[in-house]
């Protein structure tokens, strides 16, 4: 098989997509056409001052690092007018029942409009029927400790490949691989109102981004009842919805890092979100919890 005329890097701007990006841009293993980042619009700012650094590091090597879209996660949900891409938050049913809401969030916003641009880059926009045998390698950054999230893409176009598992490289090594780099102060890469943040990460975010802070209880106060538009059309959410486990308001939520956890919790890449996607939760319909989908 010969080898795809056109290499991507997905960055997720944590620590092993930034890694990959810092080895192809020091010449340690081959560069890439372009790194493209699926921005939600809701990354912490720390994130986002990162990516400008990884942006300057890597116009430096002739590597574009290219922005794609497809809306802002957090004014899409509170938005009456728009479809609810559903995000994994912890629900609470009516009699109790525990659950958590099917996690669309990912593929709508982080891989969709990575398959846009890759498509768009090959030539072929959609619905433009991709000719078979025209292939984009796709650069993937998982380490040998996440092994088991490694897959194969799910369309033809696409050939997911994996550089750190190639280098036979953990986490750690990519951590002191950006540190001896002067990146050490990589970040998790997550969306400031991720539900699966640990309690260290949500100590942290209200430690050093109060902005952030703020925003994350005002967004799980403004969901606690379902999608903006399913409670205009009158179909509210029988039940509650939580960004915390805890299923409580978040500034009411005792915080409890645990002391032997590691620093951070495996970030949310387009293809590398840890968390499974069978979850349930209490419906409209149904004031049992159920495995079926909220359709707004």
């Amino acid at each position: 098989m010969s080898a795809p005329a056109h290499r991507y890097l997905s960055l997720g701007a944590g620590v092993q997509s930034s890694t990959v990006l810092l080895l192809a841009a020091r010449g340690d293993i081959p560069t890439f056409d372009a790194a493209i980042f699926a921005n939600t619009g809701w990354e912490p700012i720390a994130v986002y001052a990162h990516l400008r650094r990884l942006e300057q590091l890597a116009a430096a090597s002739g590597m574009p690092v290219v922005r794609v879209a497809a809306g802002d996660i957090r004014r899409d949900a509170l938005d009456p007018a728009h479809r609810f891409a559903s995000m994994p938050l912890f629900t609470l049913g009516p009699n109790g029942e525990r659950g958590m809401a099917r996690r669309q969030c990912t593929g709508e916003y982080k891989i969709k409009p990575i398959k846009v641009e890759v498509r768009r880059r090959l030539g072929y926009p959609h619905p433009t029927r991709v000719p078979a045998g025209v292939v984009a390698e796709m650069a993937i950054g998982i380490s040998l400790d996440e092994i088991g999230r490694a897959r194969d893409a799910d369309v033809a176009y696409m050939r997911n490949t994996f550089p750190l598992l190639d280098l036979g490289w953990r986490r750690q090594d990519c951590l002191a691989y950006l540190t001896a780099h002067g990146l050490g102060d990589t970040p998790r890469s997550a969306c400031v109102g991720c539900p699966f943040r640990t309690d260290a990460e949500w100590v942290r975010l209200r430690r050093d981004d109060p902005t952030g802070w703020d925003d994350a209880v005002a967004f799980d106060a403004a969901i606690r009842h379902g999608s903006a538009r399913a409670n205009a059309a009158g179909q509210p959410l029988r039940g509650q919805f939580f960004l915390h486990r805890q299923r409580i308001p978040l500034n009411q939520v005792t915080l409890r890092p645990r002391a032997d956890a590691q620093a951070d919790a495996p970030g949310c890449g387009p293809w590398t979100c840890p968390h499974p996607d069978t979850v349930t939760e209490p419906t409209p319909e149904s004031s049992a919890t159920s495995g079926r989908e909220v359709r707004h």
